[in-house]
This record gives C-alpha cells, structure tokens and sequence, in this order.
C-alpha cells in the first residue's frame, strides 16, 4: 500500500467516480466560456485540478491575482480566465474565456463530479442493512438506505430517497422528508426535517436548551425544554454542528439556509431562509436572524437578539445589539463596519503618535 502524494486533491480523486473525457468545444457549450483558439475544439479534458497540480489533460481555472505565479508556470491543458488575464496564460495551456471563471469553472464540477454533490451510502446499500435497528413501528417509504448499525425508533417517518448513516440514532416520532441525508454518528430527536436536507456527519439535533433558573450558591434550577427542531426544505447542516431544541417555542431553521462546520445554536432560535453560517459560530437563544443574512467564521450573537434581513457580520466579531436589514456590522463589539474601521484607523494612529513622543512617554 503506498501512502498520500503531494497531488491528492482533484488532481486524483481516488474516491470519486473518474469522469469521462469531455473536449473543450463540449466545456464551452456547459458553460457561458468562448474557447479563444477554435483550432482545440477537439481537444480532450479528463478531469479538474488547482493551478500548481493541474497536468495536460486537466481544466483549471484563474481568479485571483494571488495565484499569478501559479498561471504563468501552471501545465494545464485548459484554464477558465477573464479577458483581463488571459495574456498571462502560458501558450501550450488552451484559454477559455469567461467573465466569471470559478462560477463557470464549479458548473463544469457539478457536471463531472455529481456524485460528490450528495452524500450517498459509504457501504453501496440499496436498503436497509442487516446490522441496523428499525422500530417495527417505524415508517421508511420505498427507497431508504439505512447503513450499518443506524438506529430509528418508535414512530420514525422517513421518506423515500433518504439515506440513513452508520451509526446514526434517530428518536421516536421524528419525520425526516425526501431525499435527505443523515450523516454517520448523527444523532437527531425531537425534530422535524424537510425535503433534501443533508446533514452531515457527527451532528447532534434535538438535545436539551441551556435553560435555567440561577439560584446562586444553592445550585441552579434546570427549566424544561419541550419544544422542537423545525428544518425546512433544501437546508445543509455541517459535520459536528449542535441544534438545541427550544424550550417554549420551535428552533427553526429556514428553507435553502447552509450551515458550515461546529455551529452551536441555541433553543429557540430562528433562522430565516437562505442565510449562509460559516464555521464556528455561536448563537445564544431566542434571538432571531432573517432571510439571506450571511455570518462570518467564529461570530458569536448574544441571546434575545434581532438580526434583520441581507444583514452581514464580519468573521470574529461579537454582536451584543440588534442588526438593521442590511446592515455591514464587524468588530469586537460589533458595529457598522465603517464606524469600526475609522476607530481601528484612529487607535493606530494614536499609537504611532505616542510612540513618536519626544519625551519618550509611550515607548517599551
């Protein structure tokens, strides 16, 4: 058995289907791309790699001045890239034209590599395997795959298309829609899940609220959570993330919402539609976020708060008030992004001033 090599990645995706050959004439038709050189139309394209690991048979694509070096020294055989680049294109490496190279560049993704789109069973099951538990009062429509020693207890719903992971333990009385996917070691009780929502591995959705009453030095008085976890249609929930269950009212989670990686969200809060988490946030309860606001990595958002719609928080800050729709905050409190950066610019040039000091005063 041989070991990794420095050219993993998509340049060899061992564990994804390999894709047929495409020419570019077929790449341009999939995308809004002019091939500049009519004379490569036949040209044969076997796969997609990064700039510095793409070989003569592989599309790459440019949009970043970052990576300039990469461009000019890349041996692709083809390369998406905007006009404003494309003389910086090595001869041998065939240009296709694009306004829009990584958008273009990710349809031709999804093309070849569908499968990596949707998690399926990591053991090929077309069924129910025979080391898993089902409650015989659980209802599978045709179509579910439940992996090896999953779970599903009493009163379970789950709909046709689903897969079920290794490992995963279902409660009693969950509903779990079509064409879902719940990732291995996933734990999910009290909760409700739409159609085509993807959980992935290692997530834990239901559990108790935080909740209680503080009684000081005599101990702290634990307050009942009985309420839900409600996920509407098309939602995407990261590998590790926690989804507490609210405690009077429904944790909600918005349709079309995608949350990154080890997100904490607390009970009773609300999520609207189509909002993006990235990893690593933390969001106390019964604060509420609405449609198509996007979190930073490692924002944290305090209880009881209002996050209005379109609203976008930098990585790193911490938000202690509410957010007006269409609010630019970051920061640590969290403000307007151009109030925060005029008192960024201004503590550093208060700093240089003192540290200009004749007197020395200020300096280490």
């Amino acid at each position: 058995m041989t070991g990794p090599t420095a050219t993993g990645g998509m340049a060899q995706p061992i564990f994804f289907e390999q894709p047929p050959s495409s020419t570019l004439a077929e790449i341009a038709a999939l995308t809004q791309a002019a091939l500049v050189d009519g004379s490569r139309t036949t040209q044969q394209v076997r796969g997609l790699a990064s700039l510095d690991e793409a070989g003569p048979m592989h599309l790459t694509f440019f949009d970043n001045l970052k990576y300039m070096d990469q461009l000019r020294s890349t041996r692709a055989g083809a390369c998406l890239v905007s006009a404003r680049f494309e003389a910086n294109v090595p001869a041998h490496v065939a240009v296709l034209r694009s306004a829009q190279p990584f958008r273009e560049f990710v349809k031709i993704a999804r093309e070849l590599y569908s499968g990596a789109l949707r998690p399926q069973s990591w053991f090929g099951n077309a069924g129910i395997a025979p080391s898993a538990i089902v409650d015989p009062s659980a209802h599978l429509e045709d179509g579910v795959i439940v992996d090896p020693l999953a779970v599903i207890g009493p009163d379970v719903e789950i709909g046709a298309g689903t897969v079920i992971g290794a490992g995963a333990v279902i409660g009693a009385n969950v509903r779990i829609g079509r064409d879902c996917n719940v990732g291995a070691r996933t734990a999910i009780q009290c909760a409700l899940l739409g159609n085509n929502v993807l959980i992935h591995p290692g997530c834990s959705i239901g559990q108790d609220g935080y909740g209680f009453v503080f009684f000081g030095p005599d101990g702290h008085l634990k307050v009942p959570q009985t309420g839900r976890v409600l996920i509407q249609n098309d939602v995407e929930v990261g590998a590790g993330t926690t989804i507490d269950r609210g405690s009077l009212r429904d944790t909600v989670i918005g349709e079309g919402t995608k949350i990154d990686n080890q997100v904490q969200i607390g009970h009773n809060v609300t999520i609207g539609r189509h909002c993006l988490l990235a990893a690593q946030i933390g969001l106390a309860g019964s604060l509420t976020i609405g449609d198509n606001v996007a979190l930073g990595a490692k924002v944290g958002i305090n209880n009881h708060l209002h996050i209005g719609d379109g609203a976008q928080v930098t990585a790193m800050s911490a938000v202690k008030d509410d957010i007006p729709a269409g609010g630019r905050w970051g920061g640590h409190f969290a403000k307007p992004t151009r109030q925060w950066f005029r008192e960024i610019v201004a503590v550093e040039r208060l700093a240089r001033d003192s540290s200009a000091d004749p007197k020395g005063e200020g300096r280490e």
